[in-house]
């Protein structure tokens, strides 16, 4: 089973279900200039602001692996899926689990849609009621830098493993979410997301290493549009 508990907590049976299952759930880095190579080295959060403000949509592969704290003296256990991951700016993504079992979680924009193939279940919630405080909300849904300070305090972080990064920790105290830790790396075609690290308040980590990630693909509105399989057991939140 996936980690959909790690990007959207929820209450809903569909998600519950799922946790029981598997505990579900830019261009500015190091530049050099001219024949001197002069290294120029800024901070994750420049690299995030450059990504919200020039990557409007993109498109990546993802492996996920989300480790549960260890308990009674056992070793810490840990879950890994992959899939693929596509956003739309603003309020359009999805996250399409293949492995090992299949689901996914759709933003339309104004929907955020959560399916599950093998519970043959469909939830779904207004976007406004589940974005703030996610992943998500950090990534791909975001207009604007101004945007997330509204919802998150954003550090950054020491450079590491040739990445440049940066926290960003909600500041609504209730969320299941503790703090999201995001890594970027410079291309030639700007800032491109890297890695995607999430503490939840029960103690998982979740790290999410992003691969063959294109910036500003051609992507529709339509694309992002979801609608129920016929005979699913659809849930409205």
């Amino acid at each position: 089973m996936t980690h959909l508990s790690m990007l959207f907590p929820s209450p809903s049976r569909l998600l519950l279900a799922a946790t029981t299952r598997a505990l579900m759930a830019s261009a500015l880095g190091l530049f050099c200039l001219g024949a001197a190579a002069q290294v120029t080295t800024v901070s994750g959060l420049e690299s995030l602001e450059a990504f919200v403000k020039n990557t409007k949509s993109g498109r990546a592969s993802f492996t996920q692996v989300v480790t549960s704290p260890p308990r009674d003296g056992q070793t810490a256990k840990t879950k890994t899926s992959s899939g693929s991951f596509e956003f739309l700016r603003p309020n359009r993504f999805k996250f399409i689990y293949k492995k090992p079992f299949d689901q996914s979680i759709v933003s339309d924009g104004q929907t955020l849609w959560l399916h599950d193939v093998d519970l043959n279940q469909v939830t779904s919630r207004k976007l406004n009621q589940v974005l703030q405080g996610t992943p998500a909300a950090v990534i791909a849904a975001a207009a604007d830098i101004k945007a997330l300070q509204a919802d998150f305090t954003l550090v950054p972080q020491p450079d590491k493993g040739g990445l440049e990064w940066v926290q960003a920790t909600p500041k609504t105290k209730d969320g299941q979410v503790q703090s999201i830790t995001v890594g970027f790396r410079e291309t030639g075609k700007g800032s491109e997301l890297a890695v995607l690290e999430i503490l939840d308040s029960f103690g998982q980590r979740s790290l999410m290493t992003f691969s063959n990630f294109e910036i500003n693909p051609a992507l529709g509105a339509a694309g992002f549009q979801f609608k129920p399989p016929a005979g699913a057991d659809l849930i409205r939140q």
